[in-house]
């Protein structure tokens, strides 16, 4: 991630920015996730606890916006945040959030409740989860330079196991 570094805002807030034209007054959830999760499997890796500590911050951002939301009003900071995408590639949303929080064992921490609520929301009557929204175009079609697989548009059998394993991590599900 050449050219990524902490962001550099008053609160300290953990987070990051790759953005060359960036003030640094605000973290991107996009920009931050991939490190944190980063940093947190080079700590289970080799126990360097700077690494543990840098990734427990960036999940205090996270967390302090209940994951999803804006801390004046409590909306969502972006539609996609709340839409579910297979496969999410480097964008941030509730779900790839969650998975990370999870894989830290922060998934049961009282300020993921709006989002794991979320995530039950959006699950199937037959138990699956599909995604809302996809960042890719399929192959073939105008525009479509992302990839050469139709990651297809039903439920997803992916997205289905990082959900159930966020809610099992949560304690939601057995």
């Amino acid at each position: 991630m050449s050219g990524c570094s902490p962001s550099r805002s008053s609160s300290g807030n953990g987070g990051w920015n790759c953005d060359k034209k960036a003030t640094g007054y605000r973290s991107s959830f996009n920009e931050s996730l991939p490190p944190m999760w980063g940093l947190h499997e080079y700590w289970l890796a080799t126990a360097e606890t700077t690494a543990r500590d840098a990734a427990l911050q960036t999940a205090e951002l996270f967390l302090e916006h209940r994951v999803f939301r804006r801390l004046a009003t409590g909306a969502p900071i972006h539609e996609s945040f709340v839409t579910l995408h297979y496969p999410p590639f480097w964008h941030y949303d509730v779900l790839q959030a969650l998975v990370v929080l999870e894989r830290m064992g922060l998934a049961p921490e009282p300020r993921a409740s709006d989002a794991l609520d979320l995530l039950e929301e959006r699950r199937l009557a037959d138990g699956r989860w599909r995604p809302g929204a996809r960042w890719w175009k399929p192959p073939g079609k105008p525009g479509s330079n992302v990839e050469v697989v139709d990651w297809g548009s039903g439920p997803n059998e992916l997205l289905t196991l990082n959900a159930l394993r966020v809610l099992r991590g949560a304690g939601r599900v057995r």
